[in-house]
């Protein structure tokens, strides 16, 4: 497992650079497999049961479970924005989980962590300003106007935590894995290896993208109330 994000491939179009790089090409055969899995849902559920059973059962449930979980987080009335952030759930899930077949984790980049941070960022805003109207600007300048600086640092903070937080736990695990494989004893890696995968890959993965998506939904929420 690489440690860097390699550069795989250099174009040239108009005269500028375009660079395929590891992050890139791992991010596309995430996105391959979810629409793929998508693509089969969509394909066995074309008939649905008024009483389910078999795969649409367990199909149902899950979209249930990520709906009661955006309800607990946001509040029934955002029950909307499950879908989406369901999407998203599954889209960090299987980059975090992408370590456990070789691949570099997407989310090891921080192009791509800070890219799912300022879609949150840019939610906050937008949500903010369609529930609150200008009213939303005012709240800067509370309690006291002197505090306007700090407030707006603190909006900014959000996308920046949320992308070092993921990034760095998942670039963590890549390097400690990367340091362990080029060990020149091979004695020691029979079983360690399964072990180390497990919590790096399997449990901080799942951690990670459990605490993004809670908070994510958390800031846009409170920006809205």
């Amino acid at each position: 497992m690489q440690f860097n994000n390699r550069v795989l491939a250099i174009w040239n179009f108009l005269g500028q650079e375009i660079w395929f790089t590891e992050t890139i090409r791992n991010t596309w055969i995430v996105m391959g497999v979810l629409l793929g899995l998508a693509l089969i849902v969509r394909l066995s559920l074309q008939h649905f049961q008024t009483i389910p059973k078999g795969f649409q059962n367990v199909v149902e449930m899950i979209v249930d479970v990520l709906d009661k979980f955006t309800m607990s987080t946001m509040g029934e009335k955002n029950k909307s924005f499950g879908p989406f952030y369901g999407s998203m759930f599954f889209f960090i899930l299987l980059c975090n989980l992408s370590g456990l077949v070789g691949l570099r984790p997407p989310t090891a980049d921080l192009a791509t962590t800070l890219a799912l941070a300022l879609i949150t960022f840019f939610m906050i805003q937008g949500f903010a300003l369609r529930a609150k109207g200008l009213r939303y600007f005012k709240g800067f300048f509370e309690p006291i106007p002197l505090l306007f600086p700090l407030n707006v640092i603190g909006e900014l903070a959000n996308p920046v935590s949320l992308s070092f937080r993921l990034f760095g736990n998942i670039l963590g695990g890549v390097i400690i894995m990367g340091l362990y494989y080029s060990m020149p004893m091979w004695l020691i890696k029979i079983g360690i290896p399964a072990m180390l995968h497990a919590y790096f890959d399997v449990f901080a993965g799942v951690l990670q993208t459990f605490i993004f998506v809670m908070l994510s939904m958390t800031f846009v929420s409170s920006g809205m109330e």
